[in-house]
């Protein structure tokens, strides 16, 4: 039988003081406690009141009430696959890559194959094995499945710890592409608002008055579509101050400005007039454009940048030879 679904655990007195990874194991025989660590690393953790805790030693407090999400078992371990790889740049300790939108990053519960995953698999071969986790072989940060742009893929223990330590620390340069609806009043503008799980939907994540964790993304307007003062679309770049799961996504919808093809937070156009392409765009309109970091071993300074994918910059160039009619705005 199955131990999958959403499990609620209190806190009492026999357990307050201890980790959360120990005072959950005991409250959930059926799992181990490596098992609930895993949990925790991948956020399906979190206090009653939506935020995330990521650290399996956070010490509990007698009453604290937690969710527990335990996903469908999955097979024991991804196969490789031969995948074609956009490779920018690759190494004996690390590999850059430009994902393309539609590629899963690591198999999970509905995408158990042809993820990156499995294609680094076969392009590397044994020289992954267990760096970063079985499942996640590789892996120090992700993209979403719908998101393109670039990704760095670590291929020994050394480069994985050091480049995980970069992304907590967020010490290195994380800029995004987003085409929007609407746009921001102002050219260029900092997002400080807190981000965590919804607290209904727990699939989504939202801004947050308590209980988030800090997030901070800067912006700056590249192009405008339509009029001036009430554009139909806009081409923003996104700087992460921080790392947080949906972070551009999230904190733009909250700037009011959703990014086009968002099916989780975005929203449909009610304008019938505005180009159907824009309108029926199928994929959230999101490029992770540059990633600068130090390698991990020799300390170079490293930055790679990639073009917009075609099937935005194609919206864009089209978005460029519409002729706009001033009395319709972004929705």
């Amino acid at each position: 039988m199955s131990d999958a679904g959403r499990h609620f655990v209190t806190v009492d007195d026999s357990a307050s003081g201890q980790r959360l990874d120990r005072a959950l194991a005991m409250a959930l025989p059926q799992l181990t406690r490596s098992r609930v660590k895993a949990l925790i690393e991948s956020r399906r953790v979190a206090l009653a009141d939506g935020r995330t805790i990521e650290e399996p030693s956070h010490k509990v407090k007698t009453g604290e009430r937690f969710v527990v999400d335990i996903p469908e078992p999955e097979p024991a371990e991804p196969r490789a696959q031969a995948i074609d790889l956009d490779i920018l740049y690759e190494d004996s300790d690390l590999l850059v890559l430009n994902k393309p939108a539609g590629l899963v990053v690591h198999p999970a519960p509905g995408n158990p194959d042809s993820t990156l995953v499995n294609a680094l698999l076969a392009h590397c071969g044994d020289s992954l094995s267990g760096i970063g986790g079985v499942r996640r072989p590789g892996i120090v940060h992700r993209l979403d499945k719908d998101t393109s742009g670039v990704m760095v893929v670590a291929k020994n223990d050394q480069s994985h710890q050091a480049l995980a330590k970069l992304f907590a620390a967020h010490d290195l340069t994380r800029i995004y592409q987003a085409l929007v609806w609407g746009g921001p009043k102002a050219s260029k503008g900092t997002i400080e608002a807190a981000i965590g799980r919804h607290p209904v939907d727990r699939k989504r994540m939202t801004v947050r008055r308590s209980g988030g964790r800090s997030a901070l993304t800067e912006y700056w307007v590249e192009q405008r579509f339509g009029p001036t003062l009430a554009p139909i679309a806009s081409l923003l770049g996104a700087k992460l101050g921080t790392g947080r799961t949906h972070q551009v996504r999230v904190h733009l919808a909250h700037l009011g400005c959703p990014v086009v093809g968002d099916p989780v937070y975005g929203r449909k156009s009610r304008n019938a007039s505005q180009p159907a392409s824009l309108r029926g765009f199928g994929r959230q309109a999101l490029h992770a454009a540059v990633l600068e970091f130090r390698h991990p071993r020799t300390g170079r300074e490293m930055r790679f940048a990639t073009k917009l994918p075609e099937d935005i910059s194609r919206l864009v160039s089209e978005l460029n030879t519409v002729k706009y009619n001033p009395n319709i705005r972004g929705y």
